[in-house]
């Protein structure tokens, strides 16, 4: 299952910011992964949704429950020490000096799409100290015109300055006073995409978060929207036509309570929020039945439950357990039991409105030999791991002609292996890599 792991959580810290309600669903969910799985939450760094693989010479590397790697450098007394780098969707995000387990020292922080420098300096727990900030597309546009990027859009000297950001089309998206590493002093901030350059909150920041200000919506109006005093106050945003599109509380600078939103002024979704978390029950609406579609529980920002209804019917429900599918129940249109697997483990063999499906559960994915067919016909047969093709397999075509067969690596076709025509020809034996073709191979007529 999980190897190698480290813990930076501790019992005391996690209940510390919950109630009494979550204490007591924390601890029957713990209960539930030493029982099925024998992982105890509280001693694991599950909450942060990471793992670590120790190296030789103090180096790490850090993953996702996903299996993504975060961060790789090097730790010291199971923190991040030294020099490394942080990861989101496999691209460099960050990278500098750390010490224990913040980012202190020189650094460079990179935009996660094209991987340009938005900002290089000094850092300090984790907040940014003294250096430059960079835009990170490739022009913007300030009150003096266009701007290339290379000109530094802020600078920061000791936890303070005038800190901006603008949009993907260049426009200001906000800018504020930064005093002792965060947003703190006056705060504006801009429409960048519909309404370029105009005010939709103007106010001030404590802590980096909105505290006191106004909040406007130039399709409605010049007069403020909403208030927020104190970090409270009840957020509203409408679109083009005036109608409204969510709304949400706004407690201590963070969302609390239910947060909705809406689609022609009827309800979407709600869901509710603790201390900026997910917490508690989700539901999400047909609007043009005006019914339940989803159902979804959360504990500290962890999807814990889902059900899932069709024509006001109960169709399906799971728990979660580290973000794997766990009992499952699938019902028909009568709400008879079609099928349960339990505790991620179980052979499946069903049919239902032409979908058929013949193979077995481990661990909460799809795992060894599989069939898979649809009115009939099959449309794989092969080998899962982890829930994708990984193995020997073969795919078919909607008409049930196969177009290939031969080695998967995660759902790629990725070793030896044969195409075929929509007549079932071969056109195509030898070698692929990503789900092309690659290296040795021949082609036929």
């Amino acid at each position: 299952m999980i190897k190698n792991v480290k813990s930076n959580f501790i019992s005391k810290i996690i209940f510390s910011f919950i109630d009494d309600k979550r204490k007591l669903e924390l601890v029957k969910y713990n209960k539930i992964l030493q029982k099925n799985i024998n992982i105890n939450i509280i001693d694991y760094k599950l909450f942060s949704g990471k793992y670590i693989i120790y190296e030789e010479n103090g180096i790490a590397k850090e993953y996702s429950l996903y299996h993504t790697l975060v961060f790789e450098g090097k730790y010291k007394n199971n923190k991040r020490n030294g020099k490394g780098k942080e990861y989101k969707k496999n691209k460099v995000i960050f990278e500098g000096e750390y010490l224990n387990g913040k980012r202190n020292g020189k650094g460079k922080e990179h935009d996660q799409w094209n991987g340009n420098v938005i900002f290089e300096g000094e850092y300090k727990d984790n907040k940014k100290w003294s250096g430059l900030g960079y835009y990170s597309r490739y022009k913007y546009k300030d009150k003096d015109g266009v701007k290339d990027r290379s000109i530094p859009i802020y600078e920061l000297k000791d936890g303070k300055g005038i800190i901006r950001e603008y949009g993907h089309y260049g426009d200001l998206s906000f800018e504020g006073e930064y005093e002792n590493g965060e947003l703190n002093g006056k705060y504006k901030e801009y429409d960048d995409h519909y309404r370029k350059g105009e005010i939709i909150f103007e106010g001030e920041c404590k802590n980096g978060k909105k505290w006191i200000g106004k909040g406007y919506d130039v399709d409605i109006g010049k007069e403020p929207i909403y208030e927020i005093n104190n970090g409270k106050g009840i957020i509203k945003s409408y679109n083009g036509s005036k109608q409204l599109e969510y709304e949400y509380e706004l407690l201590n600078g963070e969302k609390n309570g239910i947060y909705k939103s809406y689609y022609q002024c009827k309800l979407v979704e709600e869901i509710e929020y603790k201390n900026g978390k997910l917490n508690g029950k989700s539901k999400r609406y047909d609007t043009k039945k005006n019914e339940l579609t989803t159902e979804t529980e959360y504990l500290y920002g962890w999807e814990i439950k889902r059900k899932i209804y069709k024509n006001g019917r109960l169709e399906y429900e799971c728990e979660y357990l580290l973000m794997k599918r766990w009992n499952e129940k699938y019902y028909d249109e009568n709400g008879n039991l079609l099928y349960e697997i339990k505790n991620g483990c179980g052979k499946v063999n069903y049919e239902y409105k032409g979908m058929k499906f013949d193979g077995e559960f481990i661990d909460g994915e799809m795992n060894g030999k599989v069939k898979g067919y649809k009115d009939e016909l099959i449309y794989y047969d092969g080998d899962l791991l982890n829930g994708k093709k990984n193995g020997k397999g073969k795919e078919y075509k909607d008409d049930g002609t196969l177009i290939y067969e031969g080695d998967f690596i995660n759902n790629e076709k990725t070793g030896k292996g044969k195409e075929y025509n929509h007549d079932g020809k071969l056109i195509y034996a030898g070698e692929f890599l990503n789900g092309k073709r690659n290296g040795k191979g021949k082609e036929y007529n």
